[in-house]
Parts: structure tokens; C-alpha cells; sequence
């Protein structure tokens, strides 16, 4: 086990200890290039309002619906987010809890 993941194991192992449940890591290099202001707001308004699709989140932020999506596939490739599946639409929301980026040391 390499210098890097040992030390994302024992942030883990650490943040469990701390009473954290339910939390993903993420590293700082893909933090900084995934949570641009764009996609936090996605977050964000995932987190405070009840969204029923994706055509519906585009459509409270008034963004492309195309690029809204685009978004939202690359947070669900870094399991930020998820989908729940119903009548034809898919409705985001976050994946976890807690979402902390990997220390430096």
C-alpha cells in the first residue's frame, strides 16, 4: 500500500471514528477540476430543495438542460451523486452525507 493511500485509509479511518457515517473522500487534484461553482450550485440546490428530474433542476437554476446533465454525469462518475429512477425521469440526489476533500499530508 503506497504513502497516498495509506494516508487516505487513516483520513477515513479517522473521520469514522469521529462519528462520521456515511462521507466519501475526495482527492484534492479532482476536488479542485470537479466542484467548479457551476456543480457546487447543483449541489447545493439538490441538497436544499426537492428536485424531481433533471429537466426540473436545469429549469430552477435556468440552465441548458443539456449541460446540467452533462454536470450531473460527471458528479455521479465521483459518486457525488445518484438517481432515483421513476416514471421515465431521474432525479438526482447526493450521494452522501459528508463529502471531505484528502488532506495534503
Amino acid at each position: 500500500m503506497g504513502i497516498k493511500t495509506r494516508t487516505k485509509v487513516e483520513f477515513a479511518r479517522r473521520l469514522a471514528q469521529a462519528g462520521y457515517e456515511d462521507f466519501l473522500v475526495l482527492e484534492k487534484d479532482d476536488a479542485e477540476s470537479v466542484l467548479t461553482p457551476k456543480r457546487q450550485e447543483l449541489l447545493e440546490t439538490i441538497a436544499t430543495e426537492d428536485i424531481e428530474s433533471i429537466t426540473d433542476l436545469a429549469n430552477r437554476l435556468d440552465r441548458d438542460v443539456s449541460i446540467v446533465h452533462r454536470d450531473l454525469d460527471l458528479l455521479f462518475k465521483y459518486s457525488l451523486v445518484a438517481y432515483e429512477e421513476s416514471g421515465g425521469r431521474k432525479a438526482p440526489y447526493l450521494k452522501h452525507e459528508h463529502v471531505f476533500v484528502e488532506p495534503l499530508v
